[in-house]
């Protein structure tokens, strides 16, 4: 696989994998996530492709404090071959070079095959909540 930083031409086919995947939400607008992010930090927008099909993506964010990671997602056809793991790599090299010293992110409490991935790539679960509020409703 090689990762490369996302393109506007990858629009449709990040879109299609993400709905895929089950990782959008009716109160996320996924083509309005993907413009905020290429409006600040884009060079951690990264997609993963194997023999020109777009397989994964991953989208990270520094603030300074912390990194996050989003929308680290990998092809059904491609789960369990190391592609999103590689990817989540990547994106931790670059957290890193930007001074990022640790890593938050989201995952859904019943997403037990999600929570065992990060688990074997080291993540810790922190008992806290995740809390939010709308500031622009899509």
């Amino acid at each position: 696989m090689q990762i490369r930083p996302f393109e506007r031409r990858d629009t449709n086919a990040v879109v299609a994998l993400w709905q895929a995947r089950g990782l959008t939400r009716p109160w996320n607008d996924p083509l309005k996530d993907l413009q905020r992010k290429l409006a600040v930090q884009p060079e951690l927008f990264l997609v993963g492709e194997r023999d020109g099909e777009l397989i994964a993506t991953a989208m990270g964010g520094y603030d300074g404090h912390r990194g996050s990671v989003y929308y680290l997602a990998t092809a059904a056809a491609h789960a369990g071959n190391g592609y999103g793991a590689a990817l989540l790599a990547e994106l931790e090299r670059r957290l890193a070079a930007m001074g990022c010293p640790k890593i938050n992110l989201l995952v859904r409490g019943e997403n037990e095959g999600v929570l065992k991935f990060y688990d074997r790539l080291g993540y810790e679960r922190h008992d806290s909540l995740s809390l939010g509020r709308r500031l622009i409703e899509d």
